[in-house]
């Protein structure tokens, strides 16, 4: 059974980076096919995807967050990480890790979320 769990910092001053870590357990993040996202959501709002890295370390950004994004891996941990410069508190948000190889847009498999708050 895979199972992703992210984790970092709750609180975030604006204009720092935001930093979280997916620890996955159960599967390599090497399998091919396979791909990791970050998606959050705003308090009341949709889902919004952030970036994905895939088995083979290729990345892609959502184009609005791009210049500020960057998703990295560290295969001997099974860890996917995220970092996210100049946040403001508009980023205030639950930030999730979602992977699996589907190919509709779907995922597999879910992290739970962790909360991060910007603000001062």
């Amino acid at each position: 059974q895979v199972q992703l769990q992210e984790s970092g910092p709750g609180l975030v001053k604006p204009s720092q980076t935001l930093s979280l870590t997916c620890t996955v357990s159960g599967d390599s993040i090497t399998t091919s096919y396979y791909a990791w996202s970050w998606v959050r959501q705003a308090p009341g709002k949709g889902l919004e995807w952030m970036g994905v890295i895939a088995y083979d370390g290729r990345t892609s950004y959502s184009p609005s967050l791009k210049s500020r994004t960057s998703i990295s891996r560290d295969t001997s941990k099974d860890q996917i990480s995220l970092q996210l410069s100049s946040v403001t508190p508009d980023g205030t948000d639950v930030y999730y890790c979602a992977g699996g190889c589907r190919t509709d847009g779907e995922y597999d498999y879910w992290g739970q979320g962790t909360q991060v708050t910007v603000s001062s």
